[in-house]
Parts: C-alpha cells; structure tokens; sequence
C-alpha cells in the first residue's frame, strides 16, 4: 500500500463524516476510526458509545486528542474525524496561540502521513460563513483555514461536500 491522503471538506452536517465512512468501507474490510474530540463530559462520553455501537464491529476505534502518531496504522485506511476539534484541542492547550498551534498541528500531520497508509481526513469549512464577532473565534477561524489549505496542499484527493453532494475539487 502507498500513502495516499484524502481530505473531505465541507459545512456542518453537509454529509462529510458520512462519506469519509462509506469511502473506507469501500477501501477496507476493516478501517480504522480514529476520534480527535475531547471527552467533556459524561453526556459526550453517552454519545461517542453511541457512534462507536453505529459503526459496527467493521471498525477499529482509536480516540486520541493530539497525538495522531502515537498510532501504527501502516497499511490501514484511517478516517480522521475531524481536524477541527483535533486543532480545537491544540489552540485549548495553547490559549488560543495559533501559531504555536498551527506548527505543532504541521508538525504532528507530517509524522503521522509519513506512514504507508490511506488517510481520510474530515474537516468544516468555518470560515464559509459571516466573520465572527468574537476575536478568539476570528483567530480559531484562521488556524482551521490555514491547517485546512496545509492538508489540501498534501492531499492526493479533495472532497467538498455540499449538501450531501460530493464534488469532487482535487
């Protein structure tokens, strides 16, 4: 297996995560899930145990904050949902420094997709809609577009997902 990085992008509930999952079902008998969000709550907790139960005993669910490295998934197809609440946790760590976090964010990508794997990255396009009147919000806004174009550039594929509509960009 050659490396091979695919990044589907698009608003919210715009069907990306969806695809992302009918793509590595498509590629693999057993894909793998790895989960970028931070558990906050006990609430949450219910909800990952629900997606997790969702996708069936096809997957192999990895949850892991920042560190996507620390996982050997040579050979596997990987969804990677999603890059926004993956750099949510970086800029959190940071306090809103987006510099500090959109290097560390480069720096974990590249050592990660350094593996012979297919890696599917799920990631919104926040910064489709109005500016932001929050100033952390508008600098939250920059670090998603700036690690999304980062991705894109590396990608071998790019999805845009619009309405439940793949269109197909790379």
């Amino acid at each position: 297996m050659k490396r091979k990085v695919i990044l589907v992008t698009g608003g919210q509930r715009s069907g990306k995560s969806r695809y992302a999952q009918d793509l590595a079902l498509q590629l693999a008998e057993n894909p793998v899930y790895l989960a970028t969000s931070r558990v906050w709550d006990e609430e949450f907790r219910e909800r990952v145990r629900r997606h997790q139960a969702d996708r069936g005993v096809r997957w192999t669910n990895i949850e892991e904050e920042k560190f996507l490295s620390r996982h050997d998934v040579h050979g596997r197809v990987v969804v990677i949902d999603c890059v926004t609440l993956w750099g949510t946790n970086f800029f959190f760590d940071n306090d809103s420094d987006v510099d500090k976090s959109l290097g560390e964010m480069k720096e974990e990508f590249d050592r990660f997709t350094r593996q012979e794997a297919t890696f599917i990255f799920v990631t919104n396009e926040i910064g489709m809609g109005g500016v932001a009147v929050d100033t952390v919000q508008r600098r939250f806004t920059d670090l998603q577009g700036w690690m999304n174009q980062y991705i894109a550039r590396a990608a071998d594929e790019v999805v845009l997902m619009v309405s439940g509509i793949a269109m197909r960009v790379k």
